[in-house]
């Protein structure tokens, strides 16, 4: 089986490297008396219909029993506070620079000595979802939390009978299994924001005064990511889906951050165009030698801003997190949508709702395309460059969401940088720099940007992006260089053509470059160099400004 629970006697030694003390004191609180493991998705769903504020809807769940829930299960709505989005300020990362380990050890062991006087409950499920990567994880969550037990339950995979028979037989790898002690309602004055504690060497993770469900999902991902990366995997926050071409295949892997256009983009079907696959659209990891690709979970966390209700999607809704509830004419309880109640609106929605799903790909990767939301950009760039391929998704251009808990002082609006549009990394950024110039490098691997914001003014909309996509599937794409720039063409897309003769255009160029090269060098000072990049992405980035000048 691929992570391990379980210990010979010689084995528990200080020497063994799955033990840390934050492993320590997050584990020995699953096995207190307080605690109660829920072994069953149906049990599951009855503590969370049961829990107060929980509101049952009548709308029945596709495919329930399929599921392991009861018939006539229905989708469960609960609603968090003034806050529902993730909190990135909340983050440690122990062993990372400026952190305070013995601080925070004992933060932690207060943290979960205070809990005692609470009931608990102990969920397990399996993320990763082939044989070649499967980790068992363990969440600990108290009562009045029971959707987030749910939730956290259906985003992953129940160890049922088929996924027990899977996990025994994956490939083993000498991690500990993943634990998260969650308390959200936990409140210090020295974290006003909450708590996200990560060991993400040691596979634990505390998330304390935290409501919000994403902090759960992300924070599994985080060591799950870190977990497949020390053993030979490129993390992924992004979307895969293939193209069955007659007589190839294609696949396609798309970055971005929430809100970017990912998920339209991956699970778009194209108007039937094209016979595909779908892998994930969130979370997925690369395996370094093959280029084979597997999911980390089997359910996908949506927003329901795009789903007014009587939306097809909705019929594959299991939960909603921060949505409205209202009566439809037949005095039933149906779901307000849209973001009316408020921003970043949720649902867990069943792996039903793609029925070319598939958890693992053996073919490579052919290509990637980095979204951006940056209007110096035109909607699609080809990079012919490995390095620079490298260097773009680096310094990934975007804009924030609504996804995210924004701390005062932050400007949601501005253009920020998110290398390889994941903001749940707790390794060194060198590390991923050098994994994907391996794809672009030694796999061939293709690459691509997508600008899904505006340019010049401009939206540009799903349709051009989704027609610019087809055209590259087809072989049917023209690009042409990009001005000065012999490394990158462009595909002309209608009333999007970047014009060279304007020196404005031109420097909106220059500026976004230079942010780049900005970041760059912030990274050579930032947590004491720690996520410092090799010379040659400055170099690059310098030569691109030269030559626009």
């Amino acid at each position: 089986m691929s992570s391990i629970n379980r210990f010979a006697v010689d084995e528990i030694r200080k020497s063994n490297p799955i033990f840390s003390d934050f492993r320590s004191i997050i584990e020995t609180a699953f096995y207190g008396n307080n605690v109660s493991k829920v072994t069953e998705l149906k049990k599951a769903y009855e503590l969370a219909s049961d829990s107060p504020g929980t509101i049952k809807t009548d709308l029945p769940l596709f495919k329930a029993e399929e599921m392991g829930l009861p018939s006539n299960a229905k989708i469960l709505v609960f609603n968090d506070g003034k806050v529902f989005g993730r909190t990135a300020a909340a983050r440690r990362i122990i062993g990372q620079p400026g952190i305070d380990a013995t601080y925070l050890s004992g933060i932690l062991r207060e943290a979960i000595y205070q809990g005692r006087q609470k009931e608990f409950y102990h969920g397990t499920a399996l993320v990763g979802l082939s044989e070649s990567f499967m980790l068992k994880t363990h969440l600990m969550i108290p009562t009045g939390f029971e959707n987030n037990l749910y939730s956290y339950l259906l985003n992953f995979q129940m160890i049922t009978e088929e996924y027990k028979d899977l996990y025994h037989s994956s490939k083993k790898y000498d991690e500990g299994d993943i634990y998260i002690y969650a308390d959200p309602d936990w409140n210090h004055p020295d974290f006003p924001h909450g708590l996200a504690l990560f060991d993400p060497i040691h596979n634990v993770a505390a998330i304390l005064g935290l409501r919000y469900f994403g902090e759960l999902k992300k924070a599994t991902l985080t060591l799950a990511w870190a977990a497949a990366h020390r053993n030979d995997f490129i993390a992924c926050h992004g979307g895969v889906k293939q193209y069955d071409l007659d007589e190839e295949k294609y696949t396609m892997a798309v970055f971005g951050l929430s809100g970017s256009g990912k998920s339209t983009i991956t699970l778009s079907d194209h108007g039937n165009k094209f016979n595909m696959k779908v892998l994930h659209d969130d979370a997925f990891i690369i395996e370094k030698g093959t280029g084979a690709t597997t999911a980390l979970e089997p359910s996908y966390f949506d927003k329901t801003q795009d789903y007014p209700m009587g939306d097809k999607n909705i019929k594959y809704f299991l939960t909603c997190q921060n949505v409205g509830v209202t009566l439809d004419k037949d005095d039933k309880k149906v779901l307000v949508t849209e973001d009316i109640r408020n921003g970043n609106g949720r649902t867990i929605k069943s792996q039903f709702v793609i029925p070319n799903r598939e958890n693992h790909l053996t073919e490579k990767i052919d290509s990637i395309f980095w979204i951006m939301k940056d209007d110096s950009l035109p909607p699609i760039l080809k990079i012919n460059n490995p390095i620079l391929a490298s260097i773009f998704g680096l310094t990934l251009a975007t804009k924030r969401s609504t996804a995210e808990n924004v701390v005062p002082g932050v400007d949601i609006n501005k253009l920020v940088i998110e290398p390889f549009a994941n903001p749940f990394r707790c390794y060194a950024l060198n590390e991923d720099y050098q994994n994907f110039k391996h794809l672009f490098e030694e796999k061939a691997t293709d690459c691509y940007i997508l600008n899904t914001g505006f340019f010049r003014g401009e939206k540009v909309t799903p349709a051009q992006t989704l027609g610019s996509i087809e055209k590259i599937i087809a072989n049917e794409a023209n690009f042409k260089v990009f001005g000065p720039l012999e490394d990158i063409s462009y595909l002309p897309v209608d009333n999007h053509d970047p014009d060279f003769k304007n020196k404005d255009y031109v420097e909106s160029l220059i500026k976004g470059m230079e942010n780049r090269l900005d970041f760059l060098n912030d990274m050579k000072i930032e947590m004491d160099g720690y996520n410092a990049l090799p010379e040659e992405t400055n170099e690059v980035i310098k030569r691109i400004i030269n030559e626009l000048k």
